[in-house]
């Protein structure tokens, strides 16, 4: 009986091993697809199919997007995103100061991290999802260039109620191309980020229109400091 055991737990051994050992092959062929094939689908908008809610998506290459759409990120959301590799450990230890002090929870993430999160899981909290967004991000990071992490980022980003990726918004707010938008609407785009389904950036409030005039001058640093130069083709 003993005997049997024993086979019994090694049997189930090697097969969690292999499993695991699969699963891991089968992320970095992901990640590694994606590096060269632009994302069908995510998460996001499956949901909103199964939900009925019209999803719009267009992927364009990050040169048919405006200059200004990428710097409003960065400065919005991840100004040291050229230079660090994928995690920025003074935003984390500023977000976890402030919401030790706070009910409302502030998020570190860069751009990278949520680009891992978009492209490859779900957007509910918890620690099985942020360990698998860390080993995603590590993943982009070493796998792919920071101008595709930026390319995917700008494409599914949530802009709205079905609305993913700064083209379809550009056309959907703005009847015009990513490629022309202005340095407003830019910077109106990257204000709605951290709440794309309540905030519309036509219909600002007062406190995030100053958010976005805020941007708007953030722009014109990140330019005239080069600090996007990671995007130069």
């Amino acid at each position: 009986m003993a005997g049997v055991e024993v086979a019994l737990i090694g049997w189930l051994i090697r097969t969690l091993f292999l499993l695991a050992v699969l699963l891991l092959v089968l992320s970095i062929a992901w990640a590694f697809a994606y590096r060269y094939f632009d994302p069908p689908t995510t998460y996001p908008m499956l949901r909103d199919n199964v939900r009925g809610v019209h999803v719009e998506y267009e992927f364009v290459p990050l040169t048919a997007i405006t200059r200004a759409m990428p710097r409003a990120v960065i400065g919005a959301e991840d100004a040291r995103f050229c230079t660090h590799t994928g995690f920025d450990l003074g935003a984390i230890e500023d977000a976890l100061a402030k919401n030790a002090k706070s009910k409302k929870l502030r998020g570190g993430s860069t751009i990278s991290q949520q680009t891992a999160k978009n492209a490859f899981l779900w957007p509910q909290r918890s620690w099985l999802r942020k360990g698998l967004e860390a080993y995603f991000t590590v993943l982009i990071e070493n796998i792919w260039t920071k101008r595709r992490i930026m390319e995917v980022y700008l494409n599914i980003a949530e802009l709205g109620p079905g609305i993913y990726g700064v083209e379809a918004a550009a056309q959907h707010y703005y009847k015009t191309s990513a490629a022309k938008l202005t340095p407003r609407q830019a910077a109106r785009l990257a204000a709605i980020l951290p709440s794309p389904v309540k905030r519309d950036p036509v219909k600002l409030d007062r406190k995030n229109k100053r958010h976005a005039r805020a941007i708007e001058k953030r722009i014109r640093v990140v330019r005239d400091d080069a600090i996007d130069g990671c995007l130069n083709a």
